[in-house]
């Protein structure tokens, strides 16, 4: 074989380690990303994460938009995120017990949930309701007040699913579809329209269509009801002075004192935000500029001080929750799961898209929350207890239970076999360093130096220094071992005879 043959083959054949060190990295990055949205526990674990995100970056940005006027008004700028985080921990609360009970309790809890739901919202107009910008639909009691409309919300959502669901053959016929669906959903959406919160109303008429689109309604039943429902709103809107004004000043752009001043003053601080924003506290338009910096125009204060990325950011885990949403929808066989998602899912994103398209200018002003970002209790525990039922039905998926056990699993293996802590790694025996080992080399050191430092060297080696005998146990040792001595000689001696 020549020399020039045996080149070709050399840089012919190349080992893989040779040509990429690294190995194929995107393919394996492809695989584990290809795996992890295959496991039937991406829903579970993604809804956690998204609702992790979400009421981190509220409490945040409560605290950033409240704290100015909390000083204003003698209070600690951190009253609001001390307000805010109390109800964070009675959600999370709430979402745990949610999330560990299984889908088919929440058949049983549907018609006790809905009444009451309608009893607390009846309350509002006993004594005990309070108003807010001609609003009447908060109840005070202990001190603190309380929104019993989110709580509706959350039962109206359970009790569409599971009443949809037996009815879900039926939906064709006209008496099974008006009973009892129609007065029901009349009772509740009337009371919170008689509280005169046109918002509320609008967010709940959401939270009903995305159930009846989930379980099948036929869509001529969707024009009625929609022509119905704007008819309504029409009457409620030339009813109210305050909602025409609303209205007018959005239709036609121009203000008349302070009726369309939040609007435009939401606008300036998303212009003055730019693409990166101010930086965090930041903001100048929370200064009491604009009304309800920390309630309905949070949107607005991340815009200007997070900027136009962090609006996109905020939109973008809304949408990450749309798409685990509706990966549940078609994953999940039962049909009461699946209307009670629709109907969690129309609640939360559909009020989600109101807020933002308020702030933005695109709707009037309709004083309806941020889900999980807004500064309310009674809106945070609803919201998290709706994350709670989503969870329980996310782990009731068809091999979430397995995929989820086997993760925890692998955790509690790698627990159990976690590195040995310093107070270990101090007590084992260390090797002798490299001017022990010289030292021992130079003339009396070592083997033919002093007792001590052999023994010293010994120790330090690993190996246990055993002193060497004094006079003292050398004779005791000399006088123990003479009787054998002696014994042996007899024997031998006696052996021979």
């Amino acid at each position: 074989m020549t020399t020039q043959e045996t080149r070709k083959r050399s840089t012919a054949v190349v080992r893989p380690d040779e040509e990429r060190p690294l190995g194929d990295i995107g393919a394996r990055v492809r695989a584990g990303v290809a795996a992890w949205t295959r496991s039937p526990a991406l829903d579970f674990y993604a809804l956690i994460a998204i609702g992790t995100i979400l009421v981190c970056l509220g409490l945040v940005m409560v605290l950033s938009s409240s704290a100015v006027i909390n000083i204003a008004k003698g209070e600690s700028g951190y009253a609001g995120l001390f307000r805010q985080g109390r109800f964070a921990l009675i959600g999370l609360a709430g979402l745990l017990v949610a999330a560990i009970l299984p889908p088919s309790w929440y058949k049983r809890l549907a018609w006790p949930a809905l009444m009451l739901g309608v009893l607390l919202q009846l309350l509002v107009f006993s004594p005990l309701g309070w108003e807010v910008y001609g609003n009447r639909n908060w109840i005070v009691v202990g001190g603190q007040t309380l929104q019993p409309s989110e709580m509706l919300k959350l039962a109206l959502a359970v009790w569409l699913g599971a009443l949809l669901a037996v009815k879900r053959p039926l939906l064709s016929r006209p008496f099974h579809l008006i009973v009892p669906l129609v007065p029901v959903v009349m009772l509740s959406l009337g009371l919170v329209v008689l509280g005169h919160d046109l918002g509320t109303m609008l967010v709940m008429a959401m939270l009903v269509a995305g159930s009846m689109w989930v379980a099948g309604v036929p869509r001529r039943w969707f024009a009625l009801v929609a022509g119905v429902g704007t008819i309504g709103v029409i009457a409620l809107t030339v009813t109210s002075a305050n909602r025409m004004r609303r209205i007018s000043s959005w239709l036609h752009g121009t203000c008349e004192g302070a009726t369309c001043d939040q609007s435009n003053i939401g606008l300036q601080a998303l212009a003055e935000g730019g693409w990166w924003g101010k930086g965090l506290g930041q903001s100048a338009q929370k200064w009491g500029r604009l009304p309800a910096a920390q309630d309905d125009f949070i949107f607005a204060i991340i815009g200007e001080e997070l900027g136009l990325i962090g609006t996109l950011s905020v939109v973008a885990v809304f949408a990450l929750l749309a798409l685990v949403l509706f990966r549940m929808i078609t994953r999940i066989d039962d049909a009461f799961v699946q209307i009670t998602i629709g109907g969690i899912s129309a609640w939360l994103l559909g009020q989600a898209l109101v807020n933002m398209m308020v702030v933005t200018g695109l709707l009037p002003v309709l004083g309806v929350p941020l889900p999980f970002i807004s500064s309310g209790g009674s809106a945070l525990v609803a919201s998290m207890m709706a994350l709670g039922i989503l969870l329980s039905f996310a782990r009731h998926e068809p091999g979430a239970k397995e995929a989820i056990s086997a993760r925890i699993g692998s955790v509690r293996t790698s627990l159990t076999v976690m590195p040995a802590s310093q107070s270990e790694r101090s007590a084992r025996p260390r090797r002798p360093s490299a001017l022990s080992r010289l030292l021992a080399r130079l003339p009396g050191r070592g083997r033919s130096g002093s007792p001590a430092g052999a023994a010293a060297h010994r120790t330090r080696a690993g190996r246990s220094a055993t002193p060497r005998p004094t006079k003292s146990t050398s004779r005791s040792a000399g006088s123990a071992a003479a009787p054998r001595s002696s014994r042996r000689t007899s024997r031998r001696s006696g052996g021979r005879r």
